[in-house]
């Protein structure tokens, strides 16, 4: 019997994008776009508020090292990104233990399943732990803080002195637990 969530991951796998990664166009140069830690995409200065505008331009984007571009056949521009390109904005799971399988909603609604391939990890502003999931071609997406919590709220678990998160058969860590913290009231 399939259920809603197979068919949500079978969606996940049969999600074709242009192939960015063949490209190498000989005109490159910068473009006023940037994207901020929400998520949001600005031209000149300006909220880019059409949605399929923002996940058409999400298709071609590309990193390479810290610099992200929007890439065509003929063209490459350079853009500005905040943090990450993308904000995970929901999330659904399923199973336990060893068989749970968790998806994520980004802004632009790609849903990426969490495996080991597209791992969870934990990156530090200072001493502020920013959770991100890898997306596809080294692009990530900001956890949304209200989705963070409801992973670790929901499907996070102590192992030792850890909070991991398990999916498809993989282990992901969410930090260290602080024992003063663990302790009851």
């Amino acid at each position: 019997m399939t259920t809603a969530f197979d068919e949500l991951v079978e969606l996940v796998g049969n999600r074709k994008l242009p192939p960015v990664h063949l490209w190498n166009p000989s005109n490159v140069g910068e473009i006023d776009i940037s994207i901020d830690e929400n998520g949001k995409w600005y031209h000149d200065g300006g909220e880019i508020k059409r949605i399929e505008m923002v996940k058409l331009f999400s298709t071609i984007l590309t990193r390479e090292r810290n610099d992200y571009f929007l890439i065509t056949p003929v063209e490459k521009l350079k853009i500005s990104v905040a943090e990450a390109p993308f904000l995970a904005v929901d999330m659904d799971y399923e199973g336990e233990g060893e068989s749970r399988r968790i998806v994520f909603r980004t802004n632009v609604d790609d849903h990426v399943l969490v495996d080991k391939d597209h791992p969870i990890s934990i990156k530090y502003r200072g001493t502020e732990p920013r959770p991100h999931l890898l997306v596809r071609n080294n692009l990530h997406a900001l956890i949304a803080r209200s989705v963070f919590y409801r992973l670790v709220n929901d499907v996070g678990e102590q192992q030792g002195k850890e909070l991991v998160v398990r999916s498809a058969g993989a282990m992901f860590s969410l930090g260290r637990i602080d024992e003063d913290e663990a302790q009851p009231g």
